[in-house]
C-alpha cells in the first residue's frame, strides 16, 4: 500500500467530486457532508467515467447508462451495473487528503 496526497481540505465542496490521480490510478474523490470518500473512476458496467457523473448525497450516477453506486461502500444501488466499484481508504493529515492505494 502506498499513500498519496490527492487534494487539500476545502478543495472539493460538499456534494461535489474531483477526478484525482494516485500513482497510476485515476480515482474520484467525493465529499459527502464534509466526509471524504474515494472510488475508482470507471463504472463496472461499461467503463464510464464516474467522476463526470452526478453525486446525490452518497450515491454517484454514471453518465453513460445511469448505473448508481454508494460511494461509501462501493455497492450497486441501481442497474445496469451488477458489480460493485472499488473504494479506497481516505484520511486527513492536517489540510491534506490522503488515499491509500495498492501499488
Amino acid at each position: 500500500m502506498a499513500d498519496y496526497k490527492i487534494a487539500r481540505k476545502g478543495e472539493v465542496p460538499p456534494g461535489k467530486t474531483k477526478i484525482v490521480k494516485a500513482g497510476k490510478k485515476e480515482l474520484v474523490l467525493c465529499n459527502v457532508e464534509n466526509v471524504y470518500y474515494c472510488i475508482d473512476n470507471l463504472c463496472t458496467h461499461d467503463d464510464g467515467p464516474l467522476g463526470e457523473g452526478e453525486l446525490m448525497e452518497e450515491v454517484i450516477e454514471c453518465p453513460r447508462h445511469g448505473a448508481q453506486f454508494d460511494v461509501k461502500t462501493g455497492e450497486v444501488v441501481s442497474m445496469p451495473a451488477v458489480v460493485p466499484i472499488r473504494t479506497y481508504a481516505v484520511r486527513l493529515q492536517g489540510e491534506e487528503i490522503i488515499v491509500a492505494v495498492e501499488d
